[in-house]
């Protein structure tokens, strides 16, 4: 009989190529781990989402589906419901990769050590309310999440997707304590991808022409964008603009895209993957924004929140527009009662 030390030795299951579910599972998830290199702590891929309805749960179906958290809080007034929503999410954990742990509740309690809190809840507008006091309810309404968030996850980076997002975002940040690297907002990350779609249709004839980067379209059309436009650029805009308001009043919400949209930054923060959306962050001082407000500017995030916010190479009417746009969520947000 030999002895232990002279045993052939087996090869682990990792060395013959295969591995278990489970063995796979925990070696996914702890890939998915990062370092925050401000205070050392373990990056989880925990994600809370507050708010149940159609944009909470699309966002957490496509955080879900394409594997960037493997572990999802889900917070909602109704606490039936949200519960329900858990449960069918999770039935479908044999089908993700990695696995699925999905908690509800309508407390705070489920958040704890969330490394994203995404925030989707609000009030829908009355009929003949004012967008001032619309604005002053979901104030009530934030003061009742963003605080609670930040105390079970005073690490966490809030995203906020509610709207209106920029003044929202401010309010979150006021509320929150953190810094303002820390709070960003869904900003026009929608917007740009529906911009590329309707440019894609109108680029095809001239595709030889693009690079990897893009050609900028006034060196194609010097006029692209201005009122005398022949080819009509600025109906790209609009369509923009309307993109939202096409898909609510055929279907009467909107939810798919956004949940798209929020998953792709949500998965850019936690795995420091330094790709480029245009969220909504603290804009004072830049392109001579003289408000304490949020706008929505090319940036790059991760783990710690806002990396890097790109500059723009603006014409001086393209800057007066952002400047006054600046003012005028400014002028609003200056009466919330904080």
């Amino acid at each position: 009989m030999s002895s232990p030390s002279s045993r052939e030795r087996r090869p682990s299951l990792f060395e013959k190529g295969e591995a278990s579910p489970n063995a796979l599972q925990l070696a996914e998830q702890i890939a998915s781990f990062h370092v925050n290199p401000k205070t050392g702590n373990i990056i989880t891929d925990k994600v809370t989402i507050v708010g149940a309805g159609q944009v909470g749960m699309a966002c957490a179906y496509a955080i879900m589906a394409q594997g960037v958290s493997h572990h999802l809080a889900l917070v909602d007034m109704q606490e039936d419901k949200v519960k329900g929503e858990a449960l069918d999410l999770e039935h479908s954990s044999a089908f993700v990769r990695g696995g699925l742990k999905v908690e509800a509740s309508s407390t705070y309690d489920v958040t704890h050590s969330s490394s994203v809190c995404v925030v989707t809840a609000g009030a829908r507008q009355r009929e003949g309310e004012s967008r001032l006091n619309l604005l002053q309810r979901n104030v009530e309404i934030f003061k009742g999440i963003i605080p609670e968030l930040v105390k079970h996850s005073p690490d966490c980076i809030l995203l906020i997707v509610s709207n209106p997002v920029d003044i929202l975002t401010w309010v979150a940040w006021k509320l929150s304590g953190l810094p303002k690297e820390r709070v960003i907002g869904s900003g026009t990350n929608l917007d740009s991808s529906r911009l590329r779609t309707f440019m894609s249709h109108r680029l095809v004839p001239v595709w030889s022409s693009m690079t990897a980067c893009g050609v900028r379209l006034r060196d194609l059309n010097p006029k692209a964008g201005m009122k005398d436009d022949p080819e009509n650029w600025g109906e790209l805009h609009t369509q923009v603009v309307n993109g939202a308001y096409d898909v609510i009043k055929a279907k009467g919400y909107t939810s798919w895209a956004i949940g798209m949209s929020v998953a792709q930054v949500v998965r850019t923060l936690l795995r420091n993957e330094r790709n480029t959306h245009v969220l909504s962050v603290h804009a004072k001082g830049l392109h001579g924004i003289d408000e304490d407000m949020y706008l929505a500017l090319p940036t790059i995030a991760g783990p710690v929140g806002v990396q890097k916010i790109i500059a723009l190479q603006l014409t001086k009417d393209e800057e007066a527009q952002l400047q006054k746009s600046a003012q005028t969520l400014w002028d609003t947000a200056k009466d919330l009662k904080l």
